[in-house]
């Protein structure tokens, strides 16, 4: 399973985001994480403990200033700063402060880079999470069902308060200013059947998007290896599919195979 240096990793070419320069706001030898996905390119939590500390906002910012001031020496630029790597990046302590840095970083070395964060949505009922992905220019938000069972198998959120209701909610108080990133697999899980590209699962997912009104829906599926070994990819038709009956919603959907 992969893991990603911290605090800076990259640039590496995202399927969805171009040149991407990575902010991996965890510790580097290890996942922090309020989701334990079965399919998670970093592996299961409990593989995967960490022995060193979160990276603290002035190595953030150091690391980042240095790693920009090089590429624009080289005469490259990111087309993205994405916070991302190994767990949720809302989770870091400094988390809004670190966000008001990154702009003003990216405003004064790389002002054509978009900041990015791929967040799994669990910490977006906190007010000053929400503001500071307010800050930032694509804030996507993981919501890959609305039914409670097939997130409790699949995703499996670390915190038994989880709630996809209230996730939704709490999508809703962006008013569009956040992308929709959904991933489609099918396969089994802890013995079980499992697949969301089904109408059981995508029509309720679409009644979401339409309370929700994201500015874009991002939607995929397994590209690496995965930690569960009874995974498969969603099919190239099937993505097309939902990405058509989002479209229908007046919403912009990219497929991403």
């Amino acid at each position: 399973m992969l893991t990603y240096p911290s605090p800076i990793f990259g640039p590496v070419h995202s399927r969805r985001l171009g040149l991407s320069l990575g902010i991996n706001l965890q510790p580097g030898d290890g996942k922090l994480c309020t989701f334990d996905c079965i399919y998670c390119e970093c592996g299961f939590n409990a593989d995967h403990r960490t022995r060193s500390r979160r990276p603290t906002r002035m190595e953030v910012s150091s690391a980042l200033r240095l790693k920009l001031e090089e590429m624009r020496a080289a005469g490259t630029q990111p087309d993205v700063l994405t916070f991302a790597g190994n767990g949720e990046p809302t989770c870091h302590p400094d988390f809004p402060a670190i966000i008001s840095d990154t702009v003003a970083l990216r405003d004064e070395l790389a002002p054509l880079a978009k900041v990015s964060v791929l967040s799994n949505s669990t910490q977006i009922h906190r007010e000053e999470i929400r503001q500071a992905l307010l800050l930032v220019d694509n804030n996507i938000l993981k919501l890959d069902t609305v039914d409670e069972d097939f997130i409790r198998l699949v995703d499996r959120p670390t915190s038994s308060h989880y709630d996809v209701r209230r996730i939704v909610s709490d999508m809703e108080l962006f008013e569009g200013h956040l992308v929709v990133q959904t991933m489609f697999l099918r396969g089994m899980a802890d013995g079980r059947p499992i697949d969301n590209t089904t109408d059981r699962y995508v029509g309720p997912w679409l009644d979401a998007l339409r309370r929700i009104r994201p500015r874009e829906v991002m939607v995929y599926t397994i590209d690496r290896a995965t930690p569960a070994p009874d995974l498969e990819k969603a099919s190239h038709e099937e993505l097309d599919r939902i990405c058509s009956q989002v479209k229908a919603l007046g919403i912009p959907c990219t497929a991403s195979y």
